[in-house]
């Protein structure tokens, strides 16, 4: 054999076994789901989930994947950072199956005061709200940019830190302000940002914390392309009373998102009655997406099935 052909079907016979590889690592969603019958509830999964299912899977091909098991929802937090053919094609095969896109995070600030202080230098620590418009301008006209290539209706924001230097109230009207500029940019494009409370165990210091703060909030603000993402897991830690908030807060919410507590897993791991909470929001009317932001309590192929029988266990009857 001359060198040339022994070199090429070296190639050729080391491109077969990495090919045979990624094939012999992806699972079919038939030997995973126990069905495939589409869930009632749209529960929407994540690219970080069923990962031993998925594993050597490319992220359009996990869509399918998701699809057979059953889900016709999936966000994607990480959307915005995606190159933009990756965001096209997800989208693509999304429309192809019927399939409806969650929120991605168009704002999450964590590092200082950036809408309660308007400070965009936080070593510095002065305060210039020109400058906070205008990166609240930026991000709000590229999450609309990638919200209209992936056919999603909802952004995730969160504002930033608490300003211990200014009194609650001034901090709630910079907020306010801020959050009122952010909707005239994003009414033009119909694109609705929702405002995510988060625990202080997890993310202490963060300035929105509370759904009956996010009520008064969106209320402030008084935009249909302000209002509230209730991520259950969250609440739970911070405030309980789930359904009570639920109720007081209903106009004022668009979007919900999952996780039980302790842990932060999926439904039937800790204390939250899911199957409750679930029925409860369907009895309302709720027919939008109910997002699986949380981890898994098993990563194993084992563990993607206990994942998906869990929401079997708790989906509307």
């Amino acid at each position: 054999m001359n060198r040339r052909h022994f070199a090429k079907s070296a190639l050729l016979g080391g491109a077969a076994l990495a090919a045979a590889r990624t094939l012999s690592a992806q699972v079919p969603a038939s030997s995973v789901a126990e069905s495939s019958k589409p869930y009632k509830c749209k529960f929407s999964p994540n690219f970080g989930q069923c990962r031993e299912s998925t594993k050597g899977l490319s992220n359009v091909d996990k869509v399918q994947f998701f699809y057979d098991c059953g889900f016709r929802g999936l966000e994607d937090n990480s959307m915005m950072g995606r190159p933009v053919e990756e965001q096209k094609a997800i989208a693509k095969k999304m429309e192809q199956l019927g399939m409806q896109m969650g929120v991605f995070v168009a704002l999450a600030e964590w590092g200082r005061p950036l809408m309660s202080g308007n400070i965009i230098d936080k070593k510095k620590r002065s305060r210039d709200p020109k400058a906070v418009r205008e990166f609240i301008k930026d991000r709000m006209e590229s999450a609309a940019e990638v919200a209209k290539r992936v056919n999603a209706k909802w952004c995730t924001v969160v504002p930033g830190l608490e300003d211990p230097s200014l009194e609650p109230e001034y901090q709630f009207a910079n907020v306010a302000d801020n959050l009122k500029y952010a909707s005239d940019i994003l009414e033009k494009s119909g694109l609705i940002m929702v405002l995510e409370p988060l625990n202080i165990k997890n993310h202490p210091g963060l300035w929105l914390k509370r759904i009956p703060q996010a009520y008064a909030l969106c209320k402030a603000v008084g935009s249909g392309s302000c209002k509230i993402l209730n991520d259950l897991y969250h609440q739970q830690v911070t405030e309980g009373n789930l359904i009570d908030n639920i109720n007081a807060a209903w106009s004022e919410i668009a979007y919900f998102q999952i996780g039980d507590v302790p842990g932060r897993k999926e439904p039937t791991t800790g204390e939250i009655n899911y199957k409750n909470v679930f029925k409860h929001i369907w009895d309302k009317g709720y027919r939008g997406i109910l997002g699986m932001e949380h981890g898994q309590s098993d990563r194993s192929l084992e563990g993607d099935k206990k994942l998906l029988r869990a929401y079997r266990e708790v989906d509307v009857a």
